[in-house]
């Protein structure tokens, strides 16, 4: 009986040490925090998918209103809500060396594909790849991909047109995927693939079983890396299947492997990135007079690598690079064509202007678009940039602490927050994208809040829809190309509809761990008249 009583103290002292203990960490600092549950943190509802992740950072974020930051709860990780905008360029700009690093839930031993990335990358080893990648993304790399992005583009639009229906009625979240990844195959893997003819392809399928986390085992153990990330890795349970790493890794393999003998030289990530194995400085990108675009995020100067610290690469590096490539491209990017999709069908007038403007380029180029064209487009760079203010599809992002470092007070009611090394705080892009105080009116999708009167009155640190600072998103540049490529082709032949599947007003999907609608995008193409 006694071994009984004991077993169940040592029990409940084990359950309150890591389950309960935790969730007074921010009260015990002085900062207002959210009503978190045991063990769950704010991650309970999400859990049991009563909201999704984005109505999840959305409620953290409204919580504890008034302040300039607050704290949550990620399970049972603290984590600091930043809401200044001073403070998020403190922390991600100015002492952006106490803040180096990103919070990684997969090892490297456990899976190269995704502990290799740039986004997993920590330290020294992250210092030493970015500045070999930067130049892969610079304004005049995209210039050389572009007519790959256009090709790919005009192929989809054709498939479409072909059909020689009015209407077209298809799910937009198959159509922009099978786009995508037919980007990334040519332009990170160089490989020339068309998935909406070929819609079983092997390339394709791979890559929906690379990013599918709506599976409940699939699910279970995405929750798992964060509630047990010491336990998975010394498990060295891996992210991505056996099967889906080493069919990306061959094509990597043996596509440098040819090129290297036959001396092929292709414009595209591949050849970048084969340039950079061999150790090649890369040029300084070129002054340019185009304008990228409002949601163009410039690449910092910190932690440049000095010629004696050069990192070769590896053929394994080449492909987890290339790999998350695909996996940012395949969801995040379509997905983010998807919610402006919708919200081009359900505000015809907004349409209509962008189609005009399109029209106009296309005069203006005598019918063959061209690189500076699209960027010179005004309106088409306010509506995408609306949109990924609406519909961000990273609703939040983290930084570490890697260094002690205090949070000076803004408030009168606030007090000097002492961070310590592995402390997390969080961007709640979501959270400041819909903030009425920031973006009045935020759930209305209004494309002038970026034209040239309004745009400078936005604070560039509360408008982060590719993070901010030295660890912004590398891809950002080939982001909004594609987005603006793809809408230009499909505009100037289509218009978008919504259809009796479109559910107006669109909800998010509480399902998936990724930002979607629920019951997806059903959309119809319908043929312009000439």
């Amino acid at each position: 009986m006694l071994q009984l009583i004991l077993i169940a103290i040592f029990l409940i002292a084990l359950f309150y040490y890591f389950g309960v203990k935790p969730m007074y960490h921010w009260k015990e600092l002085g900062v207002q925090q959210t009503p978190a549950v045991w063990v769950f943190g704010d991650n309970w509802k999400n859990i049991l998918k009563l909201e999704s992740f984005a109505e999840m950072v959305k409620r953290v974020y409204d919580e504890v209103p008034g302040v300039s930051y607050s704290g949550m709860y990620q399970f049972t990780t603290p984590t600091l809500v930043l809401k200044d905008a001073e403070i998020i360029k403190q922390i991600t700009v100015k002492d952006f060396d106490h803040f180096l690093d990103r919070r990684s839930f997969v090892s490297e031993e456990a899976d190269p594909l995704f502990g290799k990335n740039l986004v997993s990358l920590k330290g020294q080893k992250w210092r030493e790849m970015r500045p070999i990648l930067s130049p892969s993304f610079t304004s005049s790399k995209m210039k050389g991909i572009f007519v790959l992005i256009s090709d790919c583009a005009k192929t989809s639009t054709e498939y479409f047109l072909n059909k020689n229906q009015d209407i077209v009625e298809v799910e937009m979240k198959d159509t922009f995927t099978r786009f995508a990844n037919d980007i990334i195959a040519s332009a990170a893997f160089g490989i020339n693939i068309d998935s909406l003819k070929d819609q079983e392809n092997e390339f394709y399928e791979m890559g929906k079983k690379a990013v599918n986390f709506s599976g409940f085992w699939q699910r279970i153990k995405f929750f798992g890396f964060f509630l047990f990330p010491k336990l998975f890795a010394m498990l060295k349970i891996p992210l991505f299947d056996k099967v889906v790493e080493k069919f990306f890794t061959e094509i990597i393999d043996d596509n440098i492997k040819m090129r290297k003998e036959k001396g092929i030289v292709r414009p595209d990530m591949i050849h970048l990135l084969i340039e950079a194995q061999k150790g090649k400085d890369k040029e300084e990108e070129e002054n340019q007079a185009i304008d990228n675009g409002f949601a163009t995020v410039e690449e910092s100067d910190l932690g440049q690598k000095s010629k004696s610290g050069f990192k070769k690469l590896t053929n394994m590096d080449i492909v987890a690079q290339a790999m998350i490539f695909f996996f940012a491209g395949f969801d995040t990017v379509s997905t983010a064509m998807c919610f402006m999709a919708y919200e081009l069908a359900i505000n015809p007038d907004v349409q209509k202007k962008l189609r005009d403007e399109i029209q106009e380029t296309l005069n203006e180029c005598k019918g063959t678009v061209t690189y500076e064209a699209v960027l010179k487009m005004k309106y088409m760079d306010m509506v995408v940039s609306e949109s990924l203010r609406k519909w961000p599809s990273a609703v939040a992002a983290d930084r570490v602490c890697t260094k002690p470092y205090t949070i000076q007070p803004v408030g009168s009611d606030e007090k000097p927050v002492h961070l310590a090394k592995g402390d997390v705080v969080w961007l709640p892009i979501f959270g400041l994208h819909r903030d009425p105080q920031i973006y009045p009116d935020p759930d209305r999708f209004d494309p002038e809040r970026f034209n040239d009167d309004n745009k400078g009155d936005i604070n560039l640190y509360t408008y982060i829809p590719f993070g901010v600072g030295p660890r912004n998103c590398i891809g950002n540049r080939f982001a909004l190309l594609e987005m603006k490529v793809i809408f230009f082709h499909l505009l100037s032949q289509f218009e978008l509809v919504p259809i009796a599947k479109t559910e107006i007003p669109l909800r998010i999907s509480r399902e998936n761990i990724n930002m979607q609608a629920d019951g997806g995008f059903p959309l119809g193409l319908k043929r312009l008249s000439k």
